[in-house]
């Protein structure tokens, strides 16, 4: 018997390793889809973590990040940024089985992969000699004429491609300025939609899950309602610094909102017991389609003072 074990625990550490690296590899090599399969990244590493436990699943991320600097060759941000991933999920294992809230589960592991992200980005320009600042800049350089070669490549016209040129050092100064909110905002996104796939596939294999209760009801503490509306009234203030403030609070208190705003969306599917097929395309349009995405954002926001869902009503 410990044999058979121990042969099932070697085969869910490679199919672990082998998941992963497929996701990584699609991710470096096809840059559009490749985007949305980085984000689920840490969902294998959750799960294999779950499964094998801390010992046994701490190999995986190891093997896979050592994969990751033979592949590219040298260690640099992109390797810097796919190890927070692999983090992400084994941190979201480890806090899964403490049993905590949904909103306690999100915040301590976007903040613990942030810290450690930050440390490893100072550890990093330390040793390459170029200041935190400058190493963004040209990061962020490189990945707009990355984007500037994609679009040539999609046969854009000639007009458009000359305003986006024009426009590359204003949108670098922008996006430099707006990173920290940028990796905040997607840390949150990540954790969101791991923990919702994982769902499924941990209780299907029997293994523990936390009863965050339904989702679908969650809200926002209302009192965050007057930080997104300090943030939006800084977009109006003469001088840039106030801009750039306004903009990196509008950018994480959006997606907090949009969590709401699809839990409100999810609880009028439910109610209206949508198809399983019919969701998955509503879901999908909302995740293509930027003026939904917006409306979702939208319905989170004023649900402080529409109350969407009639919560009070039905808890009475």
């Amino acid at each position: 018997m410990p044999q058979t074990v121990q042969r099932d625990g070697s085969k869910d550490i490679a199919s672990g390793i082998a998941i992963t690296c497929i996701l990584f590899a699609i991710s470096v090599y096809l840059p559009v889809i490749g985007f949305f399969c980085a984000l689920f990244i840490p969902l294998p590493i959750l799960f294999y973590r779950s499964k094998l436990g801390r010992t046994s699943g701490v190999i995986i991320p190891i093997v896979t990040i050592i994969a990751m600097v033979v592949v590219m060759g040298k260690i640099s941000i992109d390797i810097w940024f796919f190890f927070e991933l692999l983090l992400f999920g084994f941190v979201l294992s480890e806090l899964l089985e403490r049993n905590l809230s949904i909103e306690k589960t999100i915040l301590y592991a976007c903040g613990i992969v942030l810290f450690t992200g930050s440390v490893t980005l100072i550890f990093y320009s330390s040793l390459s000699n170029v200041g935190i600042f400058n190493l963004i800049s040209k990061y962020v350089s490189k990945n707009l004429e990355l984007t500037m070669a994609l679009y040539e490549g999609m046969e854009v016209s000639e007009e458009n491609l000359y305003r986006l040129s024009n426009s590359l050092e204003n949108i670098q100064y922008v996006l430099v300025r707006i990173l920290l909110s940028l990796a905040v905002a997607s840390s949150f996104f990540v954790a969101w939609a791991n923990l919702l796939l994982a769902r499924p596939m941990l209780k299907s294999r029997g293994l523990f899950y936390p009863e965050f209760g339904a989702l679908n009801l969650w809200k926002a503490p209302e009192s965050l309602v007057w930080g997104a509306i300090g943030c939006g009234l800084m977009l109006f203030l003469p001088g840039r610094i106030f801009k750039i403030l306004g903009l990196n609070g509008m950018i994480v208190f959006m997606v907090i909102y949009f969590f709401q705003g699809i839990a409100i969306v999810a609880f009028f599917f439910e109610k209206k017991r949508f198809s399983k097929m019919l969701r998955f395309f509503l879901y999908s349009l909302i995740v293509v389609q930027q003026l939904i995405f917006l409306l979702v954002i939208g319905l989170g926001f004023f649900d402080m003072w529409l109350n969407f869902r009639k919560l009070g009503i039905q808890k009475n």
